[in-house]
């Protein structure tokens, strides 16, 4: 079996041969003739020329190398050196080998394989060896292939490798040679592909620039292993205008992780990385280093990659998030009923976070919860790094998964719920404010948690047969009266009908009243502040707002004390409206507008002059958005006003629901408030405020893809994000002004400049986007312009085509080419 087959680096006539058994051959190609050969004793893996083509090195299936050296001899030559890098005990193949020389005279040798069989013969390590240095570093998937960046003129002397890029099953990654330690190259904008998968979003619009440059600052302190080499993989000019502000996309992660991105553009590009799994106790120590091995043990290991194969404890999954990004607190909350207050601090500190409990059953008799326990927390000092650390534990009994979070840094209150009830914590004082439980009798499902299911599929298929029943029933009862034969026939046919119709629409339906005892009413999907009027018109106060699974919206009335008594008088707290949906839908969306209809303003930003004060003078408006209409209710009688029934024949049901302003494109200080809604059929659809107009509606999402749709988030002005993988978002906008448009130019070139430390390859900035350009000396015409997100246009593709055929020569000598490509958002379609 051949191999390996490796072209001649200065002599393209001669080719050389490595045969399984050991033999490695030189052909030349013009005398069909062999020039040389070798003889090994072992089993061979692979071979590889020196840049000179004086000596070749060949590695095998015991773990060896050989150098050889090329002559004209025809008698088979001895190996100059021959060695077993992780000797002598018996050791794994090594699969590749590069042999790569330098200036100043010492090669590199970097290998793959190679580690001891018994000790270490399952770690992916690639090896390099350099001046008395030895490393092997370990991925912690798969190796496919490796490369090494070198001198890129062929006719240079030396190889002189600045760069090793490493395939990886799971990631890509790339190791800087000509630092001082071979430190990794951080990535512009990978993750791996199977990093921790992604359990919720967050997005947060307009970032100020002092809280921006102090994640910024942050996160730059995480990244200090890196090298300051830029990635040396050119992918192209991007053509995109700057951005007109600062976005930030937060990700919650299962290993209880939260990281930050840059969303201001079209890459997103990661800038700090927060992990709450050192405020508990876990299997893995927080103060364990991967790369704990001494100096002077052997192998000299070093772990590399971001991807982590080993699957943390579920309960650290991050399910919800808020950020206020004017006072910098943020909130998280995670599947084992765990919420955690945060503040931003540039200095490292070492602090206890202070923990606090919250009843939801409120000691109830006749409830025991069949789930998952709780985190046990971190007693005494945790030491946190610089970024946001976390200064209390609010933790929910039964510790069931988090499914509402709302924050009010104006108040410092927060408010969380789960499928047991709802609380309100005042992280100021640091006490509770008041818990409700909103739990029904009958809704034992809800304490049976996220592991137990037995029970829930005998009740859901009991309930299926009773709704089999009861229509059987009704339809007897619906029978018209007559001889037997035309009954059995009418109904026979009525009932080949009904199965025709289901067939042809499965998801037509008519929405119904649900019963009280369906699962999970008590499920709490919604929380909300607002300042307005709930008691009396006469006068406004801060409220808390909450939505449950059955349809039912409680309202209650707060009393913050003022600033000046705030840390000494306790908030109050008494319930004052219930309201109950007659058709008791989810509840998915609450809002309160004000007297001029505008939504009411985030905390602070009135306070920084961000926002127009709300109208206090007219009368407020409640809308309750459930997964079947939206309701306008006034206040403070909460008598209803007008609704919008979402489209039964299509079975539409709202999945989100988000506040967006809409800003004119020819006049800079117009916008509008309305809807962002997105149905479970994949539709995503504007709605005016107030009248509940709908304005819009483009098929986004497909309707099979369910996960998709339960992970999409609106922005503030228009846009979303949904994911379509556990590790990828797609990226849409309703709005004609708010656009992120990929525009990039690619430059087909047969061979890239080298990059130095601190910059990357020269890239041609400020040139047309149409325009060519030049190369050796020669003219050239404009690339196509690729305007179709799919390249599906056949004309686009027949004058790319042409093009391309029209600069090719001969084999191996393609011209160099200049591309611009991107697509266009608009209104959710491409253009």
């Amino acid at each position: 079996m051949v191999e390996a087959l490796q072209e001649h680096p200065r002599d393209p006539s001669q080719v050389l041969i490595g045969y399984s058994r050991g033999l490695i051959v030189v052909w030349d190609l013009h005398g069909c003739r062999v020039l040389c050969h070798f003889l090994s004793s072992q089993q061979l893996e692979n071979v590889c020329w020196q840049r000179d083509g004086h000596l070749i090195v060949s590695c095998h299936s015991d773990g060896s190398y050989g150098q050889w050296p090329v002559s004209s001899d025809s008698h088979p030559a001895e190996p100059l050196r021959n060695c077993v890098p992780y000797g002598p005990f018996p050791c794994k193949a090594i699969t590749k080998i590069s042999w790569l020389t330098t200036k100043q005279g010492l090669p590199f040798t970097i290998f793959q394989g190679g580690m001891p069989r018994a000790s270490y013969g399952d770690r992916h390590c690639i090896s390099v060896v350099h001046d008395g240095q030895q490393t092997a570093f370990d991925f912690t998937s798969r190796v496919i292939d490796f490369t090494v960046l070198t001198e890129a003129d062929p006719a240079a002397a030396f190889d002189d490798p600045y760069a090793l890029v490493v395939l990886a099953e799971e990631e890509l990654v790339v190791i800087d040679l000509r630092t001082a330690g071979w430190p990794p190259v951080q990535p512009p904008y990978l993750a791996s592909l199977h990093c921790s998968a992604i359990t919720c979003s967050h997005h947060v619009s307009n970032i100020p620039l002092k809280l921006w440059e102090r994640l910024v600052t942050a996160g730059s302190q995480q990244h200090t292993h890196f090298s300051t080499m830029e990635w040396p993989i050119d992918g192209g000019t991007s053509l995109a205008p700057a951005p007109p502000q600062r976005d930030l996309l937060l990700t919650g992660h299962e290993d209880g992780t939260v990281r930050f991105w840059d969303a201001s553009g079209v890459c997103l590009r990661l800038l700090y990385k927060l992990s709450t799994v050192r405020v508990f106790l876990t299997d893995t120590d927080p103060s364990d280093n991967l790369n704990a091995q001494g100096e002077d043990e052997w192998p000299p290991l070093r772990k590399v990659g971001s991807f982590d194969p080993y699957s943390d404890d579920p309960r650290l999954g991050i399910q919800k998030i808020f950020l206020c990004k004017y006072s910098g607190y943020l909130a998280v909350a995670g599947t084992a009923g765990q919420v955690l207050v945060l503040e931003l601090n540039d200095e490292e500190a070492e602090h206890a976070v202070e923990q606090v409990e919250a009843d939801l059953l409120q000691d109830q008799e006749g409830y025991r919860w069949k789930g998952h326990e709780r985190l046990c927390a971190r007693p005494g000092p945790v030491h946190f790094e610089p970024g946001f650390q976390p200064f209390v534990l609010v933790q929910c009994q039964p510790p069931a998964v988090v499914t509402s979070l709302a924050l009010h840094s104006e108040w410092r209150l927060v408010a969380f719920g789960t499928s047991h009830g709802f609380g309100l914590f005042d992280h100021q004082q640091r006490q509770q404010v008041f818990v409700k439980c909103t739990l029904h009798p009958s809704d034992q499902l809800a304490l049976e948690g996220p592991l137990s299911r037995v029970k829930s599929l005998k009740k859901s298929l009991r309930q299926s047969f009773r709704r089999i029943r009861r229509s059987r029933v009704s339809s007897r009862k619906r029978r018209p009266a007559g001889p037997p034969g035309e009954v059995q026939e009418g109904g026979a046919r009525a009932e080949r009908t009904g199965l025709q119709n289901m067939e042809l629409a499965p998801v037509q339906r008519k929405i119904e009243a649900r019963s009280a005892e369906d699962s999970f009413t008590g499920f709490v999907r919604t929380l909300y502040f607002a300042d307005t009027y709930l008691r009396d018109s006469s006068r406004h106060c801060p409220s808390l707002w909450a939505g449950t699974n059955g349809g039912t919206v409680y309202a209650f009335a707060l009393r913050v004390p003022p600033a000046e008594r705030r840390m000494d008088e306790p908030v109050r707290a008494e319930q004052a409206k219930e309201i109950q949906l007659m058709h008791r839908a989810p509840v998915v969306g609450i809002l309160v507008l004000d007297g001029h209809s505008v939504p009411l303003p985030e905390p602070l930003e009135v306070a920084h002059d961000l926002s127009k004060s709300p109208d206090m003078q007219g009368s407020h408006q409640l809308l309750v958005v459930s997964e079947e209409q939206f309701k306008v209710f006034t206040l403070p009688k909460v008598s209803a006003k007008l609704k919008l029934k979402l489209t039964a024949l299509e079975g539409s049901r709202v999945r989100r629901v988000s506040v967006a302003h809409f800003s004119s494109c020819r006049a800079e200080d117009y916008g509008e408030h309305h809807l962002a809604v997105l149905t479970n059929l994949g539709d995503v659809q504007v709605v005016s405020l107030p009248l509940l107009k709908p304005q819009v509606r483009y098929s986004c999402i497909r309707r099979e893809d369910v996960s998709g749709i339960a992970s999409c988030v609106f922005t503030k002005y228009g846009q979303g994000f949904y994911l379509i993988s556990p590790s990828e978002f797609e990226r849409f906008s309703l709005s004609t002004k708010w656009l992120v448009e990929p525009r990039c130019l690619v430059d087909l070139t047969k061979s890239h400049s080298r990059p130095r430390n601190g910059s990357g390859p020269e890239k041609a900035l400020g040139r047309a986007r149409n325009s060519g350009s030049q190369s050796d000396g020669e003219e050239r015409r404009p690339g196509p312009v690729m305007e179709h997100a799919l390249l599906n246009d056949e004309r686009v593709l027949k004058e790319i085509q042409s093009t391309l055929e029209g600069d090719r020569g001969s084999y191996g000598n393609w011209r160099s080419q200049r591309m611009a490509v991107g697509y266009s958002l608009s209104n959710g379609g491409a253009e």
